[in-house]
This record gives C-alpha cells, structure tokens and sequence, in this order.
C-alpha cells in the first residue's frame, strides 16, 4: 500500500520559509548589496535604539539607504520581519557545559542565558508569540534544554513542560524588571529608588489595621532599598529547578525496581 501523505507537509509560513534559506531568491532587479541578513540586521538597530513601535519597512529602508519596495522583494511583511528579528536577536544557545554536567546545572545556564539575550533586546518581550518555536535559533535553543533532561528519565512530554515553564519564568521576571525600569524613568526616578518609592506611596495610603501583614514587611524594612535584580532572578530560578528536581526523583522512584523481601 502507498504510505498515507501528511496534510500538515502543506505549505510553511513565509517567515519560517526565510528563516531556513527555503525561499527561492529575490526576483531580478534587487539592489546590489541588499540582503535579507543586513534588512533583519537594521530592523534590529532601530528596535535597539527606538523600541519595536518605531519598526516599519520605511525606517528600515531608510537605515540602510535603500528604497523601501525593495525590502518587499526580500521580507513579504513586517510580521515576517519581526519574526526573522527575534530568531536573529536571540541568537543560539549557551555553549555547551563541561562532559558530565548535570542537568539542573545546564538548565541554570539555559536560563541565564535566555535572560541575557532578552535585557540585550527588550523589545523580543513586545513581539507576540505566534506559535511553537520553528526558527532556526529557537529550536536550537529547545534542543539544547531538552539535551540537558537526557538523564533526568522524564517522559518526553515532561521534558517539554519542564522547557515550557522555565521559558516562562524567564520570560515574565525579564518583562516585569523592564516594565519596572521603564516606568521608573517616566516617572523620572533614579535607578535604585523603585522600592523606597513605593514603600512611601504605600505607608501613605494603606491604612495598618487593613493591611497589618504588608505593613509588617514595611517594618522588616523589605522595601527600604532595591533589591539586587539577579538575586530575585536566583531565588525564583531556584524555586522552578527544585520543582523540576522533585518531579525528577519522584520519576526515578516510580520506575525503581522493587527490592526483594528480606527472609
């Protein structure tokens, strides 16, 4: 019998079809020295320097001194350029760790290393996602977290959600320290006064017998100064990856072989 053919085989996403090189090349006419890899590469200056809202195919046309129909023979849309701009920004994984490192050690740096790439280009965090990771950088950078459960003896489906949920992490403590810097600036404060700021706005306004356990972390003094950004990143990190650690022995308990009775 002929083998049944997968529907899903259709037809790729113009992005994703770029992002791999599958596209056939430019129609005749492109400008000389005009790229898909220098289009995506200023798009990225101006977020950089702009933020995502000043991203459009004219302001990118005009940073590289090139009209903007040319870009469209290159980028069918600006989605489309806004997908090849976060492959391209995240760029790939960590390299990989020492032989022998364990997997909460190379989960830790996968971590740490999602969370650099997005402090270097904030603007990622405003980009929706549209789907499950298909560029090229984002399934390296899956490949690589998946390749640090290897040992762990999780089921393939546990492997994903244990991905899933430290992505997650990553991601809402990266958005919610830039929301807080930037709302620091717009109200025209200085880097460092975010928790005694608060801490006055609150003594101010919440009344003690209503509030008694907020106002008793007032008095321990929680927010008299900032804390250390990496250090919160630390605690909640750690607090998934013992989670997932749990997670782990219970796995290698359930499919340990009984012992013998004992006569």
């Amino acid at each position: 019998m002929e083998a049944m053919k997968d529907d899903t085989e259709a037809t790729l996403p113009p992005a994703i079809e770029a992002a791999w090189g599958l596209r056939g090349r430019a129609p005749k006419g492109p400008r000389p020295g005009l790229t898909l890899t220098g289009i995506v590469e200023a798009a990225i200056r101006v977020a950089d320097s702009d933020g995502l809202p000043a991203v459009s195919m004219s302001r990118v046309a005009k940073e590289i001194g090139a009209a903007t129909m040319a870009l469209y023979r290159y980028v069918g849309s600006k989605d489309e350029l806004l997908t090849l701009m976060v492959d391209a920004a995240y760029g790939g994984p960590p390299a990989p760790g020492e032989p022998g490192q364990d997997w909460r050690t190379g989960l830790s740096r996968w971590a740490w290393a999602e969370r650099a790439a997005l402090y270097r280009h904030p603007w990622i965090l405003r980009v929706p996602i549209s789907g499950p990771p298909l560029t090229p950088n984002n399934l390296a950078w899956l490949e690589y977290g998946l390749r640090c459960l290897g040992g762990t003896g999780l089921a393939e489906s546990q492997k994903m959600s244990v991905i899933l949920l430290l992505t997650g992490y990553v991601r809402n403590e990266a958005m919610l320290m830039v929301q807080l810097m930037e709302a620091t600036r717009a109200m025209g404060g200085a880097p460092g006064e975010i928790m005694p700021t608060y801490r006055r706005l609150v003594t101010r306004l919440a009344d003690p017998e209503l509030f008694p356990a907020l106002h008793q972390v007032i008095a321990a003094g929680v927010f008299d100064q900032d804390d250390d950004p990496d250090d919160e990143f630390v605690f909640g990190l750690e607090r998934v990856l013992d989670g997932v650690e749990t997670l782990v022995r219970a796995r290698a308990a359930a499919v340990r072989p009984a012992e013998p009775p004992s006569h």
